[in-house]
């Protein structure tokens, strides 16, 4: 077999391939940034510098987070059990206008800590002065897909509208060849961005062959919003702006109709689903099971730390498969293996990476996690992707690997400074709270 970089070796290798292929007492090997091996301890022999013991635990690809805003770990708690637009016109909005590149750096290095601690290897992004954004990730040694926000208003990032798509296609240009770093164009939704808007930022997303995302049904009061203001669901306005397309990344999806999601499959636009934001934010419940019948690829996203409030897809795993089964009230509308699909295989094809990663197959970047399950309660264990829906935790995770970079090992961070990124957040809470709470500081902060 040669030589090999890392072997992972001693557990149950869940490929998440096309066939869901499981190696009882398994092994991976690494070369350079790709996976080189797949398959049984009982093969040939593999040599290599350096070797993980799996101890029995599971080995699987690492998680992708499909839709987040990483910078807002910094407005964890902030303001919780409140009315959406008094959260967002009284805390959230106050707050972003006086950020700065140096808050959102801060917040994503954060996120990109709590990401790799929680086995989260890929994560989309959507916020606010995303150079910032991409430079954090790099440093943490996390693949992305980040994209800066674009409004009809002034952003408080690049000012005029204008502005931010040459800021987009600049970002584009700058992280074109990153191994770990790629840009989308990301305009925020149907209702804060006009059909020109919309238009000239497709055109841009097309122009480079990168995603266009953007958020689409989140709420009721948007559709209600849109249907007044264009006559038409948000799904049949992007398609009469012609912005349906495999490139097309829709976030949320909650408040479409049976013939949105035919129209969704058709034009093969792809769907990230984030249960835990839209349940606490009162959004509502997405059609998922109904997506699914109709072949649509559905990943899953935590969407930002305040609506979330974490980043732990595996409790986003967990809370997907349960919220479905009692809204349908059939406990089979999706099943464990169907969900971490979704945070897999799935959730890199949503954002176009599933040549790259998704699933550990010869080939492919290696993005692998492994999984401790030798914890009360995890034992025993029968089934193995069901126990990792609806048992294991975030903090399972001892192992992580990121394009065939050791970033966690035993649980501590390799490439980042968490005592340092911590202290950090903590001086710019003391910012936010000065910003928002002026009168009633610490009472409310979390």
């Amino acid at each position: 077999m040669g030589d090999m970089d890392i072997i992972i070796k001693n557990g149950t290798v869940l490929t998440m391939d096309g066939e869901d292929s499981v190696h009882n007492d398994g092994v991976v090997g690494v070369k350079g940034d790709t996976i080189a091996h797949v398959g049984s301890n009982d093969q040939s022999p593999l040599r290599a510098e350096t070797i993980i013991d799996a101890n029995g635990g599971l080995i699987l690809p690492g998680l992708v987070n499909a839709h987040t805003h990483a910078a807002m770990t910094l407005f964890r708690g902030l303001a919780d059990d409140i009315p959406l637009m008094e959260w967002l016109e009284n805390y959230i909005f106050p707050v972003e206008s006086r950020m700065d590149g140096h808050f959102v750096r801060t917040g994503t290095l954060l996120a990109c800590a709590e990401m790799i601690l929680s086995g989260t290897t890929t994560f989309c992004d959507m916020y606010l002065f995303e150079e910032h954004a991409a430079m954090a990730a790099h440093e943490a040694g996390m693949r992305c897909l980040v994209g800066e926000v674009l409004y009809d208003f002034p952003s408080p990032n690049y000012g005029k509208m204008e502005n931010g798509l040459k800021y987009s296609e600049s970002l584009i240009k700058r992280w074109r060849d990153d191994p770990l770093v790629s840009v989308a164009v990301e305009p925020h939704s149907l209702f804060t961005c006009s059909p020109d808007l919309l238009c000239v930022a497709d055109a841009l997303a097309r122009d480079y062959g990168v995603p266009l995302v953007i958020h689409v049904a989140e709420t009721a009061a948007e559709v209600s919003l849109v249907k007044e203001k264009y006559g038409n669901t948000p799904v049949r306005h992007l398609e009469s702006l012609g912005l349906l397309g495999p490139h097309l990344i829709a976030d949320h999806c909650v408040h479409i109709e049976p013939s949105d999601i035919k129209t969704l499959s058709n034009h093969g636009v792809k769907v990230v689903h984030n249960p835990e934001s839209n349940m606490k934010l009162a959004s509502g419940i997405a059609p998922v099971p109904q997506m699914l019948a109709e072949g649509l690829t559905v990943g899953l996203g935590t969407d930002g730390c305040a609506s979330n409030n974490n980043l732990d897809l595996f409790a986003e795993m967990d809370m997907a498969a349960k919220l479905h089964k009692v809204h349908a009230m059939d406990p089979t509308a999706i099943d464990a293996l169907t969900v971490l699909r979704m945070a897999t295989v799935w959730g890199a094809r949503a954002l176009g990476m599933d040549r790259l990663i998704g699933s550990l197959e010869v080939g492919k970047k290696a993005d692998i996690i492994v999984v401790d399950i030798d914890k009360p309660h995890l034992t025993p264990i029968y089934n193995p992707f069901s126990h990792l829906v609806y048992a294991a935790k975030g903090n399972d995770v001892t192992h992580v690997i990121i394009n065939g970079r050791l970033v966690m090992e035993e649980r501590k961070l390799l490439t980042l400074d968490l005592e340092e990124i911590t202290a950090a957040a903590k001086d710019k809470a003391e910012q936010v709270k000065r910003w928002v709470l002026p009168s009633k500081a610490g009472t409310e902060s979390g």
